[in-house]
C-alpha cells in the first residue's frame, strides 16, 4: 500500500493530470472536469507544455500498438483541446510531438484512425501560430495524403472517406505553408507532382457534374459528401494562392496527368480542368497559363490529330474565359504558334503521315486533321476577341503576312505541299482571318487597313479559287461593317421599303472620306470584276450585294454616290454584253445584284423621281422577265431561262434618265453620265497567275491620280521580250561607257604635265565663280534704292547691288 502510494506521488504533476483525463471504461470518453484542470496546467506552466506532449504521444503509442483505441480517441481529442488553446512561444515542441502522434496514426492500417488523424491535422492546420517554426517537414504527410487520396479500399463507403480524408490533409497542408515562408515550399515540383495529380484523380471520378460557375455558391451538404466536389474546392483554392512564380509549377503536373492518362482526346474533362485553373486563378496571370498550353501544343506536334485537337480545344475556352489582353506580351507569338500548328496540319493532311519518335511512320486520318484544322481556326477567332482594336489590327497584318500569294509573298516549298498545298494553306489562313475580322470595329478606316493589307487582300478577290473569293468577300464585309446592319442584307431581295429594316446609318467621317478616295476605285473595280467571274454562285452575289449595301451605308459621300450608281449600271452592262461568256445563270444574277441594290441606293438618295424610275424598270421585270429580278434566281431552284435573248427598253435601268432625274438634285451629272469603266493593273494579272515561272505579257498604264477614269490617257507601252532584251543590251552598253570614260580621266590625270591640269581646275574654278555672282546679283539686288545709280563703262545706267543689311532707309521706314 505504502510503495504504490509513494510511485503514485513520485509521478510529476503533469503526468497525473494527463492520466486523470483517462477513465476507466473508455466509452465514457473524456473526462471533461479533469481536462479543465489539465488545460489550466497547461496555460499556467508553458514550460511544460512539451513534457505533457510528450507522455500524450507515449501514452497513444502504447495503446495503438495494444489496439486500445478507445484510449487513442481520447488521447487525440485531449491533444486537439491544448493545441486550440495554447498559442505560447514553447508551443513548437507540443506540436511536434502532436505531428508524431498524427502520423503514427496514419501508418496504421486501420481507416478510423487514418481518418481520426486526418481530422486532427486538419484542425491543426487552421491554427495560427505565433512564433515560426524552421525544422518542421510536411514531406511526409503530402505522401501519406496522396496515398490516401488514391484508396482502393474494397468496401466503397470506406474507400470514399479515406479518399475524402486525403483530400482534406492535403487541403491542410496547403493552408499550413502557402503563406508561411519559413516553411517547405509546397510549390516545389515535387510536393506539386504528388498533390496535383491526386486532386485530378478525384475531379475525374465525379466528371459528370460540371464546373457551373467561377465561383460556386456554398455546397449542400449532400454535396460535401462527394469526393469531386470537396476536390473542386480544394484545387479551387490551391490556384488561388498561387503566386505568379508558382503558376507553372501548378499548371506543369496538370498537363502530365492528361498526357499520361489520355485525357486530351476526351476534351470534356481537360476543358474542366482548365475552366476550374482559369476561374481560379488571378487573372493578371492567366497569360502565363496560355504560354505553358501554347509549350505543350508545341511539344505534342507529333501526336495524334485528336491530342493536338484536345489541346487546342482546352485553347479556346482559356481564351474565352481569360480577360482583355490576358493573351500577355507576346501576342504575335501566340497567333505565330496557332498558324505554325495550322500549317503543319495541312502539311500531314497532304503528305498522309509523318514520322514519329517513339511509334515510327504514323499514318494520318484526314477528318481528324480538318477537325483539328477547324479548332485552330476557332481558337484565332478567340484570341482575336480579347485584343483591343489596335493589337487586331496587328494581328490581321500578321496572317495577311504568312498567306502565299502568287508574285507578291512567297510559295510553299515545304515537302508534299505542291498547288493544292498552297490553295490550302491560303484557304485556312483566310478562315483564320476571317474569325479575327469579326466583330471588328474601328473608328479610323485609313489607319486599321493600310495599303499592307489591303492590297493583298484584294488581289486574292481576283483569283480563279471561287471558295477563296468568298472568304475575301466576307472578310470585307466584316471589316465594312460597324454597326450590325449585315445581317439585315444575308439574303439579295427587292425591298419595298428599307425603313422596315431599321438601319443605322451615321454620317461618313472625315476619315472615311480619306479612306474611300484612296481606295474607292480599287473597291469598285474588285466588285465588278468578281461579277464576272463564271464560277461565282449565289453566296458570291449575297456578299457582293452585302458589300454595296455596307459601303452605300458606312463609307459613303455625294462622290461614292455616284460611282456606286455607276458600278451597278455597269453591272447590267456587264450581263448584256455579247462578248462576255458568261453563262445564263450568272448574266440573270448580275442583273438580279444590279436591280437589287439600285432599289436599296434609290431608297437611301431619296430622290423621288430616281425612286420612281427603278419602281418602274422593276414592275416592268415582274410582269414580263422575273427571272431578272432575285426572288427567281437566289432560290434553290432557279427559275430561268435556258437562253437569254437581248434586252431593250424598260426592262433597264437607263443611265441617261437616272442622270438627269439625280442632276435635279445636285449630283454630279457629268461624272453620272460617264460609264464605269474598271481599271485593270498588273496586280489583276498577277493574281490570276497559276504559279510565278508562268510567262505572261504585262500592259503597264500609267493613270492618272487625281481622275483615275479620264478619257485622255497616256498610250499604253507594250513591254515584250524583245524590249527587255534591248533594255538589258542598251544598259550594257551605258555601263561599259562609263567605264571607259573613267579611265581617261584617270590617266589624264596620272600622265598630263601639271601645267595642263593647273589649267583646266582653274578654267572649272573660274566657271563656278561666274555662276555663283550671277546667283547672288539675282538673289540680293534689291528695287531701286536710295543709294542711287551708277554708270557703266558702256554709258548704260543700272541699279548699283548693295546688300540689304547696306541699304539706307528713311526714318518712316523703320521701325
Amino acid at each position: 500500500m505504502y510503495s504504490a502510494v509513494l510511485t503514485l506521488y513520485s509521478k510529476p504533476r503533469y503526468k497525473r493530470l494527463v492520466d486523470n483525463i483517462f477513465p476507466e471504461d473508455p466509452e465514457d470518453g473524456l473526462v471533461k472536469a479533469n481536462m479543465e484542470k489539465l488545460t489550466f496546467y497547461a496555460l499556467s506552466a508553458p514550460e511544460k507544455l512539451d513534457r505533457i506532449g510528450a507522455y500524450l504521444s507515449e501514452r497513444l503509442s502504447r495503446d495503438v500498438a495494444r489496439h486500445r483505441y478507445g484510449y487513442v480517441c481520447i488521447a487525440m481529442e485531449a491533444l486537439d483541446q491544448l493545441l486550440m488553446a495554447c498559442h505560447c512561444q514553447s508551443i513548437n515542441l507540443f506540436v511536434e510531438s502532436f505531428l508524431k502522434m498524427v502520423r503514427k496514426l496514419l501508418e496504421a492500417d486501420k481507416p478510423n484512425l487514418q481518418i481520426l488523424g486526418t481530422n486532427s491535422f486538419v484542425k491543426f492546420a487552421n491554427i495560427e501560430e505565433d512564433t515560426p517554426s524552421y525544422h518542421r517537414s510536411y514531406d511526409f504527410f503530402v505522401s501519406r495524403f496522396s496515398e490516401m487520396c488514391h484508396s482502393s479500399y474494397e468496401d466503397p463507403d470506406i474507400r470514399t472517406k479515406i479518399r475524402m480524408a486525403g483530400i482534406k490533409g492535403l487541403q491542410g497542408v496547403v493552408r499550413k505553408t502557402v503563406n508561411d515562408e519559413l516553411q517547405a515550399n509546397i510549390w516545389d515540383p515535387q510536393h506539386m507532382d504528388k498533390i496535383v495529380p491526386s486532386l485530378l484523380f478525384n475531379l475525374q471520378s465525379g466528371e459528370g457534374t460540371e464546373s457551373r460557375s467561377p465561383s460556386p455558391l456554398q455546397a449542400s451538404e449532400k454535396e460535401r459528401e462527394s469526393p469531386a466536389k470537396l476536390t473542386e474546392r480544394c484545387f479551387r483554392e490551391l490556384l488561388g494562392r498561387a503566386a505568379y512564380g508558382n503558376i507553372k509549377n501548378a499548371v506543369t503536373p496538370v498537363l502530365m496527368h492528361l498526357d499520361n492518362h489520355s485525357l486530351w482526346e476526351g476534351k470534356t474533362f481537360a476543358v474542366r480542368c482548365f475552366k476550374i485553373i482559369m476561374y481560379s486563378i488571378q487573372s493578371q496571370h492567366s497569360h502565363l497559363v496560355i504560354q505553358q498550353l501554347l509549350g505543350h501544343l508545341d511539344a505534342n506536334s507529333k501526336s495524334s490529330a485528336t491530342v493536338r485537337a484536345g489541346i487546342v480545344e482546352v485553347l479556346l475556352e482559356a481564351a474565352a474565359i481569360a480577360a482583355s489582353g490576358s493573351v500577355g506580351p507576346t501576342v504575335l507569338e501566340v497567333f505565330n504558334t496557332l498558324l505554325r500548328h495550322l500549317r503543319l496540319s495541312v502539311d500531314y493532311e497532304l503528305t498522309g503521315s509523318y514520322d514519329c519518335t517513339n511509334i515510327g511512320t504514323k499514318i494520318i486520318k484526314e477528318h481528324e486533321e480538318r477537325q483539328l484544322q477547324e479548332a485552330v481556326i476557332r481558337t484565332v477567332g478567340s484570341f482575336a476577341n480579347t485584343l483591343p482594336t489596335y493589337q487586331r489590327s496587328e494581328v490581321m497584318l500578321f496572317i495577311m503576312g504568312k498567306i502565299p500569294i502568287p508574285g507578291m509573298h512567297p510559295m510553299l516549298h515545304s515537302t508534299g505541299s505542291g498547288p493544292e498545298g498552297n490553295r490550302m494553306i491560303q484557304v485556312m489562313l483566310l478562315k483564320s482571318l476571317r474569325q479575327v475580322t469579326c466583330g471588328f470595329q474601328t473608328t479610323n478606316m485609313l489607319t486599321a487597313l493600310p495599303n499592307s493589307f489591303l492590297d493583298p487582300l484584294l488581289s486574292f478577290a481576283l483569283l480563279e479559287d471561287a471558295e477563296i473569293r468568298l472568304l475575301v468577300l466576307e472578310i470585307l464585309v466584316s471589316l465594312i461593317d460597324r454597326h450590325n446592319n449585315l445581317p439585315k442584307f444575308s439574303t439579295i431581295s427587292i425591298i419595298s421599303d428599307i425603313s422596315v429594316l431599321k438601319l443605322k446609318v451615321d454620317k461618313c467621317s472625315r476619315q472615311d472620306n480619306l479612306f474611300m478616295k484612296k481606295h474607292a476605285q480599287h473597291l469598285y473595280r474588285h466588285i465588278y470584276l468578281c461579277s464576272k467571274e463564271q464560277s461565282s454562285v449565289q453566296p458570291h452575289f449575297e456578299k457582293l450585294y452585302s458589300l454595296l449595301a455596307l459601303i452605300s451605308m458606312e463609307l459613303a459621300n455625294e462622290e461614292v454616290v455616284v460611282d456606286l450608281i455607276r458600278v451597278a449600271l455597269a453591272l447590267q452592262d456587264l450581263a448584256l454584253s455579247s462578248e462576255e461568256t458568261l453563262p445564263v445563270y450568272n448574266r440573270c444574277a448580275v442583273y438580279a445584284l444590279s436591280s437589287a441594290y439600285l432599289n436599296l441606293i434609290s431608297q437611301l438618295t431619296t430622290v423621288p423621281a430616281f425612286c420612281q424610275h427603278v419602281h418602274e424598270v422593276i414592275e416592268m421585270r415582274q410582269k414580263e422577265s422575273p427571272y431578272l429580278l432575285p426572288e427567281d434566281v437566289f432560290i434553290e431552284n432557279p427559275k430561268i431561262p435556258k437562253t437569254l435573248e437581248k434586252l431593250e427598253g424598260e426592262l433597264l435601268f437607263q443611265q441617261a434618265k437616272i442622270t438627269e432625274v439625280l442632276g435635279g438634285s445636285g449630283y454630279n451629272t457629268e461624272r453620272l453620265a460617264t460609264p464605269y469603266v474598271p481599271q485593270f493593273t498588273d496586280e489583276d494579272r498577277l493574281s490570276k497567275r497559276k504559279s510565278i515561272g508562268e510567262t505572261i505579257s504585262l500592259q503597264v498604264e500609267v493613270e492618272s491620280r487625281n481622275s483615275p477614269e479620264k478619257e485622255e490617257r497616256t498610250p499604253a507601252e507594250e513591254i515584250t521580250f524583245e524590249t527587255l532584251k534591248n533594255a538589258i543590251v542598251d544598259s550594257v552598253g551605258v555601263e561599259e561607257q562609263e567605264k571607259e570614260r573613267r579611265r581617261q580621266v584617270v590617266e589624264k590625270f596620272q600622265k598630263a604635265p601639271f601645267e595642263e591640269i593647273a589649267a583646266h581646275c582653274g578654267a572649272r574654278a573660274t566657271m563656278l565663280q561666274s555662276k555663283l555672282n550671277q546667283i547672288f546679283e539675282i538673289t540680293i539686288r534689291p528695287p531701286p534704292s536710295p543709294s542711287g545709280t551708277i554708270t557703266s563703262s558702256y554709258g548704260q545706267t543700272q541699279s548699283r547691288s548693295v546688300p540689304v543689311y547696306d541699304m539706307k532707309f528713311p526714318d518712316l521706314c523703320v521701325y
